[in-house]
């Protein structure tokens, strides 16, 4: 083996271990493996960002690449202020938005959150008698009634019957009371805790998976990085 590819890789080994402000320095004189170690260690919050907004792998691919663009050929306009996640952040929110408002000028980002996914938006679908019956929306309606029921199953026996039957069943706080033998008041106090706690039972299931939500690692973080440099090349060309 030569001494040029040890001292590249032992290079990079150096930069992923510098500080983000060290990196910014390196990068505004044009140093490549600064500027790839940004991209990487940035890669993973940008991309869930841009997912977030556009809601496709694909076009967020492009979002967070066009804003590493903005990014590295205007760093010196970085004066640090504000942390580079935060800047990198920003670039990257304005390129999503700027996306959305180019498809439907007339959307903003709160109406943008409300609307409803089309089939295959990779959003989970609650149950609902109007949903189509194919084989997706089944496996969703199956998912997410599964993480209803243990919620439920979790609660405590007092606070489980008076959800059921006013939640579930659907009668009214009187009805629920009357059938327990509790008074009015003690129904709507019960059934206020147990929708807290359902609250958190569903929060602390899906917290272990949040974590995992659109990975952008290995080959594709580092592909991230080559498209970054190219680009960079021939803007400088």
């Amino acid at each position: 083996m030569t001494a040029i590819p040890v001292t590249i890789e032992r290079h990079r080994q150096q930069m992923s271990i510098l500080s983000d402000a060290d990196l910014v320095l390196l990068a505004k004189a044009g140093d490549e493996p600064a500027i790839r170690a940004i991209v990487q260690r940035h890669n993973q919050r940008l991309f869930r960002t841009a997912r977030a907004i556009i809601r496709n792998d694909a076009e967020a691919e492009d979002v967070v690449q066009a804003a590493y663009i903005k990014a590295f050929t205007n760093l010196a306009a970085f004066r640090g202020k504000a942390q580079l996640s935060t800047w990198l952040t920003r670039i990257t929110l304005n390129e999503a938005l700027g996306r959305v408002r180019a498809r439907k000028n007339t959307t903003g980002l709160e109406e943008i959150d409300m609307q409803t996914m089309a089939p295959g938006g990779e959003v989970l679908q609650f149950p609902s008698s109007l949903s189509a019956t194919d084989p997706e929306a089944e496996l969703s309606r199956s998912q997410a009634r599964h993480l209803l029921e243990n919620a439920v199953d979790d609660l405590p026996d007092d606070f489980r019957a008076v959800f059921v039957l006013r939640d579930v069943e659907g009668m009214s706080t009187d009805e629920t009371a009357s059938y327990l033998g509790i008074r009015p008041e003690t129904a709507k106090t019960r059934l206020h805790r147990a929708r807290k706690l359902m609250r958190q039972s569903i929060e602390k299931q899906l917290s272990g998976a949040f974590s995992a939500l659109f990975p952008f690692d290995g080959a594709r973080c580092a592909f991230m990085a080559d498209r970054v440099i190219a680009a960079l090349r021939n803007e400088a060309s």
